[in-house]
């Protein structure tokens, strides 16, 4: 079942349990892969894992730039149609070529009912509105949409090319434990709960040519170990069992540092917390009120004391480091005295009772942010849900009898698509604060066709401004990943998107 020979299961055993080899290099892991079929999983941690075994179209480099990787280039022919050139000299791990056809299968598969041996891909919805994908020659592969995307290159580093013949002589469920990639590592063995043994692939064509280095992987053999505790992730850093962890925990930040071979790294993430208003119904119909709720929140405070300084501030709805992000939004300051004013404005001299609902996870946060809304005069209560509950309740379709809603939104493509639209325009699915502004929707339905990115980034800053001033929410941050880290790594930096990619990382 498993790719492993013996005598190469009998090596890795003995590499594991002893001193790691200059060539090995290995990650302290949240969690075990789900699956090691990229279109039959919706798990970040199993992408990160698959994403070291197999490449895609189109990748990102670690300040999240998305660039060519299997693909040479691509241009959008209109607003609808997108043309990929197929780099030529890829192979696969089996030493197949591969060719434009398997492009067009393995987009077939994320795309059409049933594909996958009868099921449907759990991915579908990534792909978006790709109606077709069709080989024009041996070199270009089309993609025709329904209906304008234009994230769809910023969605494509999520989806990786799987071999047309492999997948047809295994099946669906053979690719769940077998795999033929075309990424700087191959497979050798995956002993679930415990660890997924990968080796270099020395046919490997070297990787996004705007990604440098360009060639095969670093090291000899990279190791997923599954450690979920935390505590016993970092204690494996510390020891040198490993030389990376993920999820770092803020309160180990200090343990991290102070050892002397081991350091912390940290990246802006991709989700966006913030805390809903009702814009359908009083007090927060009134923009005074949602003014006062922003000015009520030190947002550095909580940062300091809640997040041990492990997030970055907010003023709208995206992370600084995504497209279109608009640097120039005024901050709400903290300012108790002018919200009870704005308050009284409002015809609230005396406060409001509010209630504000949030997740088990989010609880302690919730709570500073809840009493110092009391503080100014929103007194509020919190109610913690179920996660699903709390959707259905807050979802656009809903009753909208609540008052606030203590939640995030990921935006991993770093597109305002991905979270703009669905958070603030009128309607849609994301859109908890019941927010609704012509002006809003009109620059967000003209950067959905606007092809020319420069002006498609300038609509996305003016819908800012407006969303700015209006405050449907409570604009709170964005958190950041923390990792551990050997000193003995080099040529690795940790990506917003939550990814490890080992293909440039050694170990000294």
């Amino acid at each position: 079942m498993f790719k492993a020979l013996t005598v190469t299961a009998f090596i890795v055993t003995t590499a594991i349990s002893a001193p790691a080899a200059a060539s090995e290099l290995r990650v302290g892991f949240t969690l075990d892969a789900l699956t090691l079929d990229p279109a039959n999983h919706r798990k970040r941690e199993t992408e990160t894992i698959i994403r070291n075994i197999y490449d895609g179209l189109l990748t990102r480099d670690a300040k999240m730039k998305v660039v060519p990787e299997l693909a040479e280039s691509w241009k959008q022919v209109d607003p609808l149609t997108y043309d990929f050139k197929i780099r030529q000299g890829v192979t696969f791990h089996d030493g197949s070529p591969m060719t434009a056809d398997d492009i067009v299968f393995t987009f077939e598969r994320l795309t059409k009912d049933g594909a996958m041996d009868g099921q449907t891909s759990p991915r579908k919805d990534l792909v978006g509105p790709v109606k077709s994908i069709a080989k024009v020659d041996d070199r270009t592969v089309r993609f025709t949409l329904s209906e304008p995307w234009p994230i769809l290159p910023a969605m494509l580093p999520f989806q990786e090319v799987v071999s047309k013949a492999f997948t047809e002589k295994v099946g669906t469920q053979g690719l769940a434990t077998q795999t033929n990639g075309t990424g700087p590592f191959k497979l050798v063995e995956w002993r679930k709960g415990d660890s997924i043994i990968m080796e270099r692939f020395d046919g490997y064509y070297g990787g996004a040519t705007d990604i440098p280095p360009v060639g095969k992987a670093c090291v000899d053999r990279a190791i997923f170990r599954v450690i979920p505790e935390n505590a016993s992730r970092v204690a494996a850093l510390l020891a040198g069992e490993v030389d990376i962890i993920n999820e770092l925990p803020p309160f180990d930040m200090k343990k991290v540092e102070a050892n002397s071979n081991t350091k912390v790294m940290k990246v802006n993430g991709t989700r966006t917390f913030f805390v809903a208003l009702n814009n359908a119904k009083k007090p927060f119909d009134d923009p005074r009120v949602r003014h006062a709720a922003n000015m009520a929140i030190n947002k550095a405070l909580i940062i300091d004391k809640v997040l041990l300084g492990t997030a970055v501030p907010l003023n709208g709805v995206m992370s600084p480091d995504a497209f279109g992000y608009n640097p120039d939004l005024p901050a709400y300051a903290f300012d108790a005295e002018k919200a009870k004013k704005l308050l009284a404005e409002a015809g609230y001299p005396n406060g409001v009772d509010a209630s504000i609902d949030t997740e088990g996870a989010f609880k302690e946060m919730t709570e500073a942010v809840a009493s110092m809304l009391t503080k100014v005069g929103i007194r509020t209560k919190v109610n913690v849900g179920e996660g699903s509950t709390l959707r259905a309740k807050w979802s656009p379709k809903g009753e909208k009898t609540g008052d606030m809603y203590f939640t995030s939104w990921g935006n991993g493509s770093l597109d305002p698509a991905d979270i703009f639209v669905p958070t603030l325009k009128t309607g849609d699915r994301g859109n908890s604060a019941f927010y609704s502004n012509k002006e809003v929707d009109a620059l967000l339905d003209a950067a959905n066709v606007e092809l020319d990115q420069a002006k498609r980034a300038d609509l996305y800053k003016k819908a800012q401004v407006i969303v700015n001033k209006d405050a449907p929410w409570i604009f709170l941050w964005l958190p950041q990943d923390l990792y551990g880290v050997s000193k003995r790594v080099s040529g690795w930096e940790p990506s917003a998107d939550s990814k490890i990619n080992l293909h440039d990382a050694c170990v000294k």
